[in-house]
């Protein structure tokens, strides 16, 4: 009889459990993050031949971690050491070696990593270059200014984003607030803009952080952008946001069909009592998401965050 009690216990128990992960699901798709994980703007890649998870992010110097397994990450040396000295002529007022919004992506044997410096709520703003062949080697060689912006510029050069379209062709995506996000085709000799830029996000209320990302099961170009007010810890707003669009140029809509010219965007993540603020987001090839978020567990600092990512039948992004 007492045994029999303990089995209806357990059968009781069970079920509840089963029916309260109906209700709170579980995240199965976040990776369980150790270690060194402070980060702000992630830019995330795995480096050929080697398997070395890397991570740079907003900082002094530019900041880099590193990870051999993916989940437990250290500090390594900043990228910058010392300003370049074409930095002053662009962004005269720029705070010591502050740099932000990087981004990394491998072609043809390079990797080539995009970073901004700027004036905090201005314009006067740059994108810069550096490249090397080996992270590992932490040789890097600077490349020069990439696209600047001024008060009177209708862009903010920052947040720069490369992607490779279906036909191998390479595109610079950028740009915060003002008049919100910009495209412009990349000259693959010199990785540099080789045209005009164009407009194709805005949103009241902040947009920034560009990612666009081709998925061929799909035949969508996806602009995933950061919306809302970040860097004001458990008070950020930053909320993830989408929209597709059948060409690289736009226009890009959400799952509403509002262009994202007029405002249009699908929250994705607007975080939760854990997590304040998500955004800042890298997307790597289809399958990966990194951001920042800002923890409740230890007063709103900023934390890495890396999702696996999803596609649901109607051919939109999603994680848990």
């Amino acid at each position: 009889m007492v045994k029999r009690s303990k089995r209806m216990v357990m059968t009781v128990l069970l079920s509840l459990l089963l029916l309260l992960g109906s209700v709170f699901p579980v995240s199965a798709s976040t990776w369980n993050l150790k270690g060194d994980t402070n980060v702000h703007d992630p830019a995330y890649i795995v480096e050929k031949g080697t398997g070395t998870h890397w991570v740079f992010s907003t900082g002094s110097g530019l900041q880099v971690l590193y990870s051999t397994d993916g989940t437990t990450y250290n500090r390594s040396l900043p990228i910058f050491t010392a300003k370049p000295a074409w930095w002053s002529s662009y962004v005269p007022n720029q705070s010591g070696l502050d740099v932000w919004a990087p981004d990394i992506f491998y072609y043809n044997g390079t990797y080539y990593l995009y970073y901004a410096i700027s004036t905090f709520g201005s314009k006067v703003s740059a994108i810069g270059l550096v490249t090397t062949t080996s992270i590992s080697g932490g040789k890097w060689t600077d490349q020069g200014l990439v696209i600047s912006s001024n008060d009177s510029s209708s862009y903010n050069a920052i947040d720069p984003n490369l992607t490779q379209d279906e036909k191998g062709n390479l595109w610079l995506t950028f740009g915060s607030w003002s008049n919100g996000i910009y495209i412009t085709a990349i000259d693959k000799s010199t990785m540099k803009p080789s045209g005009n830029a164009y407009r194709i996000a805005t949103k009241s209320g902040g947009i920034e952080a560009p990612n666009i990302v081709y998925n061929p099961n799909t035949g969508y170009y996806y602009l995933f952008v950061s919306i809302g007010k970040c860097c004001s810890g458990l008070d950020s707003t930053y909320q993830v946001a989408v929209g597709r669009s059948k060409s690289i140029l736009g226009p890009y809509v959400d799952k509403n069909g509002t262009d994202m010219k007029n405002g249009g965007a699908s929250v994705i993540d607007s975080g939760n009592s854990a997590w304040a603020g998500p955004g800042g987001q890298d997307i790597e090839g289809i399958s990966i998401i990194a951001r920042h978020a800002y923890s409740a567990a230890e007063n709103g600092a900023p934390k890495l965050l890396i999702s696996d990512l999803y596609w649901d039948s109607s051919g939109w992004p999603y994680y848990n």
